[in-house]
């Protein structure tokens, strides 16, 4: 009789919650609880993962320094960009023709004029060259 009233007293202890709050406190600490959990173990898989793949991250700051240098002891030789050129259109150009006039190419006039339109070439207008 008495392995009989523990077995019931088990069960009583298993029904009654012993987190304060009862059951709802429980609910409440699990809502929350729940989603910092997972942002901080999907933290630490990013963290791990970015560190795996970037484990050259030393030698990726020294060779963004030396590319710097050399930038900026090119920068003192380097000679300024040549003035821009402006040609005006007169009747019958063609972009080809303007190209070979001034030794470039259709595509290098089409870079530098992305608006023009080479079939509608309007006399008076203007094209840039260089």
């Amino acid at each position: 009789m008495e392995s009989l009233r523990l077995v019931g007293q088990a069960r009583s202890w298993a029904r009654s919650p012993s987190w304060p709050g009862g059951a709802d406190g429980r609910r409440k600490l699990l809502r929350y609880a729940a989603p910092a959990a997972f942002l901080l173990v999907v933290t630490v898989v990013a963290l791990a993962a970015r560190s795996s793949v970037r484990s050259d991250a030393a030698p990726a700051k020294a060779h963004r320094a030396v590319k710097r240098a050399e930038a900026s002891s090119t920068a003192t030789l380097a000679k300024p960009p040549p003035a821009k050129r402006w040609y005006v259109i007169q009747s019958g150009d063609t972009l080809g023709a303007i190209a070979a006039r001034y030794g470039t190419t259709v595509d290098s006039l089409l870079r530098l004029n992305p608006g023009v339109v080479p079939t509608a070439l309007t006399p008076g207008s203007q094209v840039r060259i260089r």
